[in-house]
């Protein structure tokens, strides 16, 4: 049973998959021209597949003093109309200070619809405490430790913590050096973690593209998202590994197509979205790959 093509534009297995990370590097996108490329993809035909718009904790004041001048719509009170109607802007808290940092960044977001908030820990007990002491009851929350710390006995300590907290776990699948970038082991070594534990997490950084592949430009190992989607659902270390693998594109997107609507469940109760600072470009990996059909040309972000 094909199950991909159903459910409307976007098929379910895409659907809130790509987080707008566009003011992070490597994109790194002015905050002016940011917010208003995210409303651009709000009112999308693809609307359905883009996730909330994601924002360090250090810059909530430069937007909350932009939407104050008047010069990007979204916040709560604000007027909407000129991109995406009345949806209001959603915001991914990003903390890559800690707990320390929670209380005073919730305060600070206030103004805004606060759609997540991802933790950087090194002790996820106490990332787990500060989130259940202050984090609003509906507001979901994502706990990332660092690489080095999830290796070892280590993974199954910190995913032992989570899973019996209402929090998903957060992997960083690369960065601004090939270090940054775990291999194939490392990375099927944590989604099967979590996947025997029935615990859903979010990536974030280098799943630039649909299928894993050698930048040209810097050398670095790039894992593909269409990748880590179909290895989701692999309990084994192995088998995810060598999904993880696949340089292939037609092999993946063969895999894809045959997905049932369960596995497409499975797939994305546990893996939630990633962090892209482009929208376009996964989506046009997609549309290449015959995963997605495109009714009128993709947003192209100006940076």
């Amino acid at each position: 049973m094909n199950a991909l093509p159903s459910g409307g534009v976007i098929p379910e297995l895409f659907r809130g998959l790509f987080d707008d990370a566009a003011v992070f590097p490597p994109g790194n996108l002015p905050l002016a021209e940011a917010v208003p490329a995210h409303r651009a993809h709000r009112a999308a035909w693809y609307a359905e597949a883009v996730g909330p718009f994601l924002c360090g904790a250090g810059r909530l004041g430069e937007l909350a003093a932009a939407v104050s001048a008047g010069t990007v719509p979204g916040a709560a009170g604000a007027d909407d109309s000129v991109v995406a109607g009345d949806r209001p802007l959603k915001v991914g808290l990003v903390l890559p200070g800690g707990s320390i940092e929670l209380a005073p960044a919730l305060a600070a977001a206030a103004p805004f619809e606060l759609a997540g908030v991802e933790l950087a820990t090194r002790d996820a007990a106490e990332a787990v405490a500060a989130l259940d002491r202050l984090l609003p009851p509906d507001v979901p929350a994502a706990v990332e430790l660092p690489r080095e710390l999830l290796r070892g006995d280590g993974l199954d300590a910190v995913l032992d913590v989570l899973v019996d907290s209402p929090y998903r776990a957060k992997f960083r699948t690369g960065g601004l050096v090939a270090e940054a970038f775990p291999d194939e082991e490392e990375l099927a070594a944590f989604l099967t973690g979590c996947a025997q534990r029935g615990l859903p997490y979010k990536c974030t950084a280098g799943l630039h593209n649909a299928v894993r592949h050698t930048d040209p430009e810097t050398g670095f190992e790039h894992h593909g998202f269409l990748n880590v989607l179909l290895a989701a659902q692999e309990t084994d270390r192995a088998a995810a590994a060598a999904v993880l693998a696949e340089r292939d594109g037609e092999v993946l997107a063969k895999a894809a197509r045959a997905l049932t609507d369960r596995q497409i469940v499975v797939i994305r109760n546990s893996f939630t979205a990633f962090g892209t600072c482009s929208i376009a470009e996964p989506l046009g990996d997609l549309a290449a790959l015959g995963l997605l059909s495109s009714p009128s040309p993709l947003h192209q972000e100006d940076r």
